[in-house]
């Protein structure tokens, strides 16, 4: 499985950053500045990345792995992202980093679904997590709208009708993410979602570090790195699945 390889070194990826420069990578982003144990908070998202990473790419440690990780995702999102709802609900970044939790969270669920045998594991916890995954990309699509200059200045040059991009892919990243949630060729909207959010990664960010980047842009070639690498393993749990059934999660 592909999928669970890219994201196993994608995590260990976030552990060597976030202990070597000892901050939040954008994974763990939205931990209040005045937290007491902010800083080893920071190291302990490090270690639990890493080492989560490691594990699942031995057979014998990677069902054990994928549970800490949902168990940790799960918790992160009740802890530092609930509270942002009732805070900000208005704000589309609130609903951005819920979902990019979310998406995280759903590639550890179908990780977790597959490796495990218990409660919210098989077919039933893979179904639960293309939910939540299809809930979490829908605030992506709508930040295009809501940010939509910042999206029109980062479509590469060398393409025309910037605005038409920006509209297409909000469009695109929305409705792929209903076609989950209702199950209408959700195949195919995944593994276009997985190309989509990787084409951004390699068309957008990697020529912006290749000049003169900011550390805000480090920041989101990160996550959309990772999330590429989420979408990539939602993506595979449908490899069984025709490409335009309907009516299946």
């Amino acid at each position: 499985m592909s999928g669970r390889w890219v994201f196993a070194v994608t995590l260990i990826g976030l552990g060597i950053i976030g202990l070597i420069t000892g901050h939040f990578t954008p994974t763990w982003s939205g931990v209040p500045a005045g937290l007491p144990g902010r800083a080893a908070l920071a190291y302990l998202c490090a270690l639990v990345a890493l080492g989560c990473g490691a594990g699942l790419v031995w057979q014998r440690s990677a069902a054990v792995a994928s549970r800490v990780l949902l168990t940790y995702f799960v918790l992160w999102f009740l802890v530092f992202r609930v509270p942002l709802v009732f805070e900000a609900a208005a704000s589309s970044g609130t609903w951005w980093a819920c979902g990019a939790t979310a998406v995280m969270a759903a590639a550890a669920w179908v990780l977790y679904a597959g490796l495990n045998t218990g409660f919210a594991s098989g077919d039933t916890g893979v179904r639960i997590a293309r939910v939540l995954y299809g809930l979490g990309v829908i605030p992506f699509g709508v930040a295009h709208f809501t940010f939509l200059e910042r999206t029109v200045s980062l479509v590469p040059a060398w393409l025309p009708w910037h605005l038409a991009w920006a509209y297409l892919t909000g469009c695109a990243f929305i409705a792929a993410g209903l076609a989950v949630l209702i199950g209408v060729s959700a195949r195919l909207a995944a593994t276009l979602l997985a190309m989509q959010v990787g084409l951004f990664t390699l068309l957008v960010w990697v020529p912006i570090l290749l000049g003169s980047p900011s550390a805000s842009d480090w920041n989101e070639f990160i996550e959309s790195w990772a999330l590429t690498a989420a979408a990539w393993v939602v993506a595979e749990s449908y490899r069984s699945m025709p490409w335009l059934a309907v009516g299946k999660r």
